[in-house]
Parts: C-alpha cells; sequence; structure tokens
C-alpha cells in the first residue's frame, strides 16, 4: 500500500508545470489536476464582492480590467478605472453562471474558482471558432505582479501543494517501517 502513496507523491514531486505557447493549452492540462480542489459557483463567498484582475495571453493586451460580482446580481467591469454597470446571475438548475453588460450576455461554465483565481469557461465550443476558451481572472493583490505565464505556474502549484498531505503520510509509514524493523531485532 505504502508503494502506490509513495509513487503519487513522487511524481507530483517530478512534475513540471506544462508549458504551451497559449493559455488556452495550459490551461487545458493544468485543469485536469486541480479541478477536484475547486469551489462551486454556490459557494458564493469566493468570488462575491472582491475585484477579479483578468488575465490574457495576447501581447497586445495591456489593460486593467477588474470585475466585480457584487451581492444582489450588481456587476461592475473597470477598464483602466473606467466603469460600466451590469448584471450577474448564478443559474442553479445548471451550475453556470450568466454575465450581462448592456445588451450582451454571456453564458459561462465553472473552470474553477478557489480565493486566487476565478476561471470561466464561455459557453459553447470557442476552440473551433478561433475565440479564447477560457476568461481567467485572479484575485487582483494576487495577480497585479504577474504574467499569464506565472499565474499559470500559480496554479499548477496548487495541483503540486495539495500533495504535501501524502508526503506526511509517507514520511509517517516510513518511520513505523523503521520502528517495527528496528523493534524485530
Amino acid at each position: 500500500m505504502e508503494n502506490k502513496y509513495l509513487a503519487k507523491v513522487n511524481q507530483s514531486l517530478r512534475e513540471t508545470a506544462p508549458e504551451h505557447d497559449s493559455m488556452d493549452d495550459t490551461l487545458n492540462d493544468i485543469l485536469k489536476l486541480v479541478r477536484p480542489l475547486s469551489e462551486d459557483l454556490r459557494e458564493e463567498q469566493f468570488y462575491l464582492n472582491r475585484p477579479w484582475l483578468e488575465f490574457r495571453d495576447d501581447e497586445s493586451f495591456h489593460d486593467a480590467i477588474l470585475h466585480f460580482f457584487n451581492e444582489e446580481g450588481e456587476y461592475l467591469r473597470s477598464t483602466n478605472g473606467n466603469v460600466s454597470e451590469g448584471e450577474w446571475r448564478y443559474l442553479q438548475s445548471s451550475n453556470k453562471l450568466m454575465v450581462t453588460l448592456g445588451e450582451s450576455s454571456e453564458l459561462y461554465d465553472l473552470a474553477f474558482l478557489d480565493p486566487e483565481f476565478f476561471i470561466l469557461s464561455k459557453h459553447g465550443d470557442n476552440a473551433k471558432l478561433g475565440r479564447p476558451e477560457y476568461f481567467v481572472m485572479l484575485n487582483e493583490r494576487v495577480g497585479r505582479k504577474l504574467e499569464w505565464n506565472d499565474a499559470m505556474a500559480k496554479l499548477f502549484n496548487k495541483y503540486r501543494n495539495n500533495n504535501s498531505w501524502l508526503i506526511t503520510i509517507s514520511v509517517i509509514i516510513l518511520l513505523l517501517i523503521a520502528i517495527i524493523a528496528l523493534l524485530s531485532f
């Protein structure tokens, strides 16, 4: 039994963050690993009333865009300090989020959520249409000094660091084996 745990610990310690030319490709690899660590949209305390900084891997993107999902369905988007008002709505039956700004509404699926990351996937097959698959936001406090590839490494480290309990269990098992071996002599 300890071999299974040791193998998993060893694998997680050796793994490096996936590196791709696009944020979407990188996220496709990382989200498979971190999705079990994600909160759910019904847990509004993880995303309400926080400044979420938008991230893109587009070299021509230099705007500072903050998104606020406030109580009572108020949605605010600040682009370089210019604020637009809209609405957001959690669709409980399908676990989706609808965001309305002006005349436009968009439907999103949750890809990952925790106190630092809020990653949505626009509903539909956007990759085939040549559009970004993910709408990536980081808590402003965390994301303001990061580039997109640094943010992806930070997300990957959530997976790697989550396996620290396996390391603890492995060390305990090894110590028990050593104690039993010493006592049997």
